[in-house]
């Protein structure tokens, strides 16, 4: 019960203060602990972070499972594994902070790697429905779909990074929908 609470108070400090200014003893405080209570819990800075980054992974992994689940259409999963993907950042909008953070990037080895292993998860759900509309007729085959998936994935990011910059002012949801409609429908084939 704890350890989650302390996660839940390390991601709403994150989305506060950012996430290079989060300490032990910031996250022990927002959830009424001695920092010494807190190392209970996680031994290190490090550690903490890593449950914050499988707390992540469970969520992400439950919402692509449940886009899956609706649909067997290709094109229909993308676009709900998409939306899924853009409702846990608009859920949890401190992720692409800890993206572009220096703990992450410099302080953690093993939480940018655990993150790195979410992106490439994401990706290989996206080439392979992609791969299943290609095998069925509804895709073009001129584009390789990792290539097509890296661009998706990268749709996913930079609206997360713009819906964060511009102080979360639109949808990112619907703004990522309707993108997506345009990249998809340059790579779906087209009827004559």
């Amino acid at each position: 019960m704890r350890k989650a609470e302390i996660v839940a108070a390390v991601l709403d400090l994150a989305d506060q203060i950012g996430p290079d200014r989060v300490t032990t003893g910031a996250a022990a405080s927002a959830v009424g602990v001695s920092q010494a209570a807190l190392f209970r819990h996680f031994p290190t800075k490090a550690a903490m972070w890593l449950a914050v980054a499988d707390h992540v992974a469970g969520e992400l992994a439950m919402e692509w499972q449940r886009a899956l689940a609706g649909t067997d259409n290709p094109l229909d999963r993308v676009t709900a594994l998409m939306a899924a993907q853009l409702g846990q950042i608009a859920a949890t909008p401190t992720l692409p902070m800890l993206l572009f953070s220096r703990e992450l990037n410099v302080g953690n080895e093993d939480l940018r790697a655990a993150f790195r292993g979410l992106l490439m998860k994401f990706q290989a759900l996206i080439v392979a429905e992609l791969a299943r509309g290609q095998d069925g007729g509804c895709l073009r085959r001129e584009v390789a779909p990792e290539d097509a998936a890296v661009l998706l994935t990268s749709l996913v990011q930079g609206m997360a990074i713009r819906w964060s910059l511009g102080a979360r002012n639109f949808s990112l949801i619907g703004e990522g929908k309707r993108l997506l409609e345009v990249q998809l429908r340059l790579l779906t084939v087209k009827e004559d």
